[in-house]
């Protein structure tokens, strides 16, 4: 399924690896693992016991929640600012299943070695610590989106923290995962994407997403996408050290 490469092959592109030191990021390297992500790619169910730790490089991970009909409620993404399975007890699981909404890369730790260390390297430690903390905040911020704001609000949202995690303003994407993602229907999200495509701020063609005038778009949004991506902004806000002193 995924192809993994020492870690050597590849810069480590994901923000929390990059704000280490240069002692704690080379005691890591000989434990991280490059891999590809192929779009839609499950990294683990709900309930099933976590073996690896990812850290996406330019690839797109999804936390959805699986309903009992067979579809799926997304309650978080996390991009190369995070962190994808950290186990809260060795051996331990998660009520959520991971599955990449965009394709890419990523590097990865044996789930053991990644609670080892959690104990040995303070400044690894602090870093994860404030971002499981603004991951949980994007949680509760998810939640409250879905229940108050509108389809083009969401997407728009959804839309730009996607185009901020790749770098890009076009990536591949089709309407009926968007509407997985988004918890709507097919149509629904359609209907939504035609309005914002007429309005000039977004391009849909053959599976491919092109963000045309990202800060109209940001316009549209609601107030989640700026509160959600100011807290992940704060994870490297100060340096680790001074916190930690």
């Amino acid at each position: 399924m995924n192809t993994a490469t020492s870690a050597s092959a590849a810069p480590p592109d994901n923000r929390i690896l990059h704000a280490l030191p240069v002692d704690e990021r080379d005691h890591l390297a000989g434990l991280l693992h490059y891999f590809a992500l192929p779009t839609r790619t499950v990294l683990f169910e709900p309930d099933q016991v976590i073996r690896f730790v990812h850290f996406p490089v330019d690839g797109v991970i999804s936390l959805v929640t699986p309903l009992a009909d067979g579809g799926i409620v997304e309650v978080a993404t996390i991009g190369n600012e995070g962190v994808v399975g950290v186990p809260f007890v060795l051996g331990g699981s998660l009520a959520v299943r991971a599955i990449s909404q965009l394709g890419g890369h990523g590097l990865r730790m044996d789930a053991t070695a990644f609670v080892a260390q959690l104990e040995h390297l303070p400044v690894f430690r602090e870093l994860v610590r404030r971002y499981i903390q603004a991951l949980f905040g994007q949680i509760s911020q998810a939640a409250a989106c879905n229940r108050l704001h509108s389809n083009e609000e969401r997407l728009s949202r959804w839309l730009l923290m996607s185009r901020d995690r790749v770098a890009s303003d076009t990536f591949p994407i089709t309407h009926e995962f968007l509407g997985q993602m988004l918890g709507s229907r097919r149509a629904t999200v359609t209907l939504s994407a035609g309005l914002l495509q007429a309005a000039g701020l977004i391009r849909y063609q053959r599976g491919h997403m092109t963000i045309v005038d990202a800060a109209g778009l940001e316009g549209v949004s609601c107030e989640c996408y700026r509160v959600i991506k100011a807290a992940l902004d704060r994870v490297f806000e100060s340096p680790v050290a001074t916190a930690l002193t």
